[in-house]
């Protein structure tokens, strides 16, 4: 049997812009092909798209499936995802031509033509490509989200894409039980730090909410526009809050696009009780009125980026009676970071102290470090593990920690790195 190549194009070392190539003397896939989101986007490193057989794709965050539409500049491929993914990616995909078409190598037209080349495929169903065959197994991390089972020369590799074992309101944990692969192609984006407990920190936010609500204050709730937003609208309702709910921006549509896919939730009943008893703003009068009356606004950008939440600010952080609660991911530098770190933020085209409260609540769709333990703890066989998607020298410490505790080989391969299984 000849040898399983990996080819590391992405996301080691780094958060953003992961790519992984998986190939046999006959065929050779992609596993995602994300960007990386700085001020001008970064791309994964170049691979000729008439030596990829098919693109697979593990959910539709940027930083997994931003730069997908290069492969359909000349020409087609096959791209296999589910159909919420496929739909979630081309409301991400889109929103990101619309605000960084300057830098980018493609147009709406090749996003076309990607939506026109998906192949639906559902969870645990087997799909061949040549001589490699895989399936997408529930990842837990957003609605749609995969984790890859590849099978080749006699080989299986799993790529966990970003994974989360814990029920959250929205989604079921992922259930990761594996007891014979030869190779693990792991994220490690909190390999250093746990979070908090669901329950206990579902009721603080649900309780400091509350609070400021009924001293006539408004709570902005900055969050990213598929899955926390909508997550955070399910915990309010099932946590009983009486008081009006305002979904603006990107979580209205992806909100609307979940609805049609209910299969994915976890508790379907609850999500629609969640996306019907909130107001959603049509426009700007709706907008204008959310600011006016006490209550939760839920509005991407998660880390104030852009979007409506950055309108929301300059009028909700004005006043000391309300706050803003942020519940996503931080990366430094962006203005949600700035905001956390020194209480400032811009407001009216200048840099201003930020007088609303403003707490984190650590919601996250990652395992956190004891999470990812377990999971490595209790495969079986003798796999390979290679650690990809973290900063920070997070790659590096959970490899060594594999070496260490498990016993495994375990790397934290470079981008270009070719390893043969």
């Amino acid at each position: 049997m000849s040898p399983l190549q990996i080819r590391f194009l992405g996301g080691t070392h780094e958060v953003g812009r992961i790519a992984i190539a998986v190939k046999t003397e006959k065929t050779q896939i992609m596993l995602d092909y994300g960007v990386m989101l700085n001020h001008e986007p970064g791309f994964p490193m170049h691979i000729p798209p008439k030596d990829v057989d098919a693109i697979i794709l593990t959910h539709s965050h940027l930083d997994h499936s931003g730069a997908i539409p290069i492969f359909y500049i000349h020409g087609k491929k096959p791209l296999y995802t589910n159909k919420l993914n496929l739909e979630l990616s081309h409301l991400l995909i889109s929103d990101f031509i619309h605000l960084s078409s300057y830098y980018l190598p493609f147009e709406y037209l090749e996003l076309r033509s990607m939506m026109k080349s998906n192949k639906a495929l559902d969870f645990n169903v087997e799909e061949t490509v040549g001589d490699i065959t895989f399936q997408l197994v529930n990842a837990g991390h957003v609605p749609g989200s995969a984790s890859i089972l590849v099978e080749a020369e006699g080989k299986k590799i799993l790529y966990t894409g970003d994974f989360n074992t814990v029920d959250t309101r929205l989604l079921e944990g992922a259930k990761m039980e594996y007891d014979d692969l030869d190779a693990l192609i792991i994220e490690s984006t909190y390999a250093d730090e746990d979070h908090t407990e669901r329950l206990e920190l579902e009721k603080r936010l649900v309780d400091e909410i509350t609070e400021v609500v009924e001293r006539g204050g408004i709570v902005l709730i900055p969050a990213f526009g598929v899955g926390r937003s909508q997550e955070i609208a399910c915990v309010l309702a099932a946590h009983h809050f009486e008081y009006p709910v305002t979904i603006d921006g990107m979580a209205r549509e992806a909100g609307r696009i979940m609805m049609n896919y209910k299969e994915f939730l976890r508790d379907p009943k609850l999500f629609m009780d969640a996306m019907h008893s909130a107001n959603w703003v049509e426009g700007w009068r709706d907008r204008r009125k959310a600011t006016k009356k006490a209550g939760v606004i839920i509005s991407p950008a998660g880390m104030l980026k852009g979007g409506p939440a950055v309108f929301y600010i300059s009028k909700i952080g004005k006043k000391a009676n309300n706050a803003v609660f942020l519940v996503s991911y931080q990366i430094p530098g962006t203005p949600g970071r700035e905001l956390l770190e020194k209480g400032v933020c811009l407001i009216d085209g200048k840099i201003r102290k930020v007088k609303a409260r403003v707490e984190h609540f650590d919601f996250s769709s990652h395992c956190g470090a004891s999470q990812l333990k377990e999971f490595v703890k209790k495969l079986g066989g003798n796999p390979k593990v290679f650690v990809v998607h973290g900063a920070e020298g997070n790659c590096d410490l959970f490899a060594k920690w594999i070496k260490k505790e498990v016993g495994f080989e375990a790397f934290a391969p470079h981008t270009g790195d070719v390893v043969k299984i």
